[in-house]
């Protein structure tokens, strides 16, 4: 290709290029020139061949001027006896498939802006592929979509090597489109499936990429809100899964099995949702991704599942581990059990394994006592469980900062409220005067920790705290209890910094007395250590 001097003479040599393609089909081979550029080293030449093949290709598409149908090998179609329109169509079409191949390799280029408009590009191709479909359909009404170029989209985004985060951000636009939204459902779960079977361990940069476009993935709550297609259609068809959020009724079901083999029942949205998730979650993860899915499970992905108790042994997994994991799954778990009645043997064990110096100092201190809370809410729970929770957060309140303690201690208090059985821990009338405390705080079993038989000692040694707040509520023991609880939402949240803004902020006498003895003199009185060893001269 002859390229102009000066700035601009690639584009200016592209677009004389371009204009002599779509004007005659004789000039077809200067497809290879512009499909040449897309090799330079030059970041602009790129950009501009990049352009050049949107325009080529989009026109050629809109003008039906690539083969429809199975594309033979190009081989077959020069050596065979086919017309001249079938051959320039069918050749065409694979200078298409090379250029949605380069396009793809253009994806992991070093340069952004080389990737963000080979991006845009693909996806316009997908877009007019799927108004003017390079496959035939098998029978009438049927939904076609451009199925392997959005796929190879999607296998771009997941790079097993470089953090495409940037980029993904610029294609959740894209998921705000009902039908892009369900294909990259489909696209991710294929392209999870592939990689972590084709590695013992799945990559930390390939499950990055692959939680940031799954977590981008938002599905609406209603089907009536499924309208926005990227692919335009002149009509929406009940029969294709695309347009289902739910699962389909009875009627449809019968209408579906009298349709043609190879036909499938609508899919809803949610199943392909549930299939995505599951199995991304079903691999060894590394624990940062653990993490993040769980930040999210409760209010991202368990609402938007078609059976969400399936999602169990991920959150049991989870559970198991420990540490901040555990105060996260606890979320999910709450959900599981709450509004879908599954039941997990020794939970509540394992809740009270939970319960450790650190649980003070974590970054999700306050969702977990907000679930714990709930958890140890009902009315129906053994004295004893309810015992050993309070005495094991007395006995770590010991050692607790402040602002912890201002709120686990109405914690404690409000579970003596709600179990009156428990208030023998502050008040047992006519007991013996205990020698030691009978609690085991190395037993892992709350039902053999002995805490019913012990006393909550440490907030009587609490009401002596540095903390005037401290001591005040720890002081609430000494009263009988009132009946309401204390709210603990204002408290969950509460940090050093508040407790200590909140102190500054408190007026205090006018006056504070120092001495108690008036002083007399410079020196003091005679008797004073500082006029025994001073004199005034």
């Amino acid at each position: 290709m002859e390229r102009d001097p000066g700035p601009g003479g690639a584009r200016r040599a592209l677009g004389r290029l371009l204009e002599a393609v779509l004007a005659s089909r004789g000039e077809a081979n200067a497809v290879f020139d512009i499909l040449a550029v897309l090799q330079s080293e030059d970041q602009e030449e790129i950009q501009e061949a990049v352009r050049a093949c949107s325009r080529l290709f989009g026109a050629l598409l809109e003008r039906g001027e690539l083969f429809v149908g199975q594309l033979p090998p190009e081989e077959t179609v020069m050596a065979g006896s086919q017309g001249a329109t079938r051959k320039y169509k069918m050749w065409m079409r694979h200078r298409y498939h090379s250029c949605c191949n380069r396009l793809g390799e253009l994806l992991a280029h070093p340069s952004f802006q080389v990737k963000e408009l080979a991006l845009g590009t693909l996806m316009k191709f997908v877009q007019l592929e799927g108004a003017h479909p390079l496959e035939k359909p098998k029978w009438e009404g049927n939904y076609l979509f451009p199925r392997p170029l959005f796929k190879m989209v999607v296998e771009g985004l997941l790079s097993l090597e470089e953090d495409r985060s940037l980029l993904l951000s610029q294609f959740r636009e894209y998921l705000e489109h009902d039908d892009i939204r369900y294909h990259t459902m489909q696209a991710a779960s294929d392209v999870v499936a592939r990689v972590a079977n084709g590695h013992p361990e799945v990559p930390l940069i390939f499950c990055n990429n692959a939680f940031t476009l799954l977590s981008a993935v938002s599905l609406p709550r209603q089907e009536s809100d499924i309208s926005s297609f990227y692919v335009r259609r002149t009509e929406l068809s009940d029969k294709w899964k695309v347009t289902h959020l739910k699962p389909p009724g009875p009627l449809m079901r019968t209408q579906a099995a009298r349709r043609p083999a190879g036909s499938s029942l609508p899919e809803e949205h949610r199943r392909a949702f549930q299939l995505m998730w599951l199995g991304f979650l079903k691999h060894k993860l590394p624990l940062s991704i653990c993490k993040k899915v769980l930040v999210i499970m409760h209010d991202s992905i368990l609402p938007h599942l078609a059976q969400p108790s399936l999602m169990i042994d991920f959150l049991t997994r989870a559970y198991d581990i420990g540490g901040a994991i555990s105060l996260l799954a606890l979320n999910g778990l709450f959900i599981l059990i709450h509004k879908h009645n599954l039941e997990y043997p020794d939970f509540y064990r394992k809740l009270y394994g939970l319960l450790d110096p650190s649980v003070f100092h974590v970054k999700y201190r306050a969702r977990f006592f907000h679930l714990a809370d709930l958890f140890l809410s009902s009315s129906h729970l053994p004295a004893y469980l309810v015992a050993a929770f309070a005495k094991r957060l007395s006995r770590l309140a010991l050692t607790a900062p402040p602002e912890a303690l201002l709120m686990v201690l109405p914690f404690i208090c409000n579970l003596l409220r709600r179990h009156p059985a428990c208030r023998v821990l502050v008040h047992r009338p006519g007991s013996p005067e205990l020698d030691a405390d009978p609690y085991d705080p190395g037993e892992e079993d709350p039902a053999k920790s002995r805490a019913l038989e012990s006393s909550l000692w440490e907030l009587q040694a609490l009401q002596r705290h540095y903390h005037p707040e401290v001591s005040k509520a720890a002081s609430v023991i000494n009263q009988v209890l009132s009946v309401p609880e204390v709210s603990l939402a204002p408290l969950l949240e509460l940090t050093a910094f508040e407790v200590f803004e909140r102190d500054l902020k408190k007026k205090g006498p006018e006056s504070v007395p120092l001495e108690f003895i008036p002083a007399r003199g410079l020196l003091g009185r005679r008797d004073d250590l500082c006029a025994q060893h001073f004199t005034l001269s």
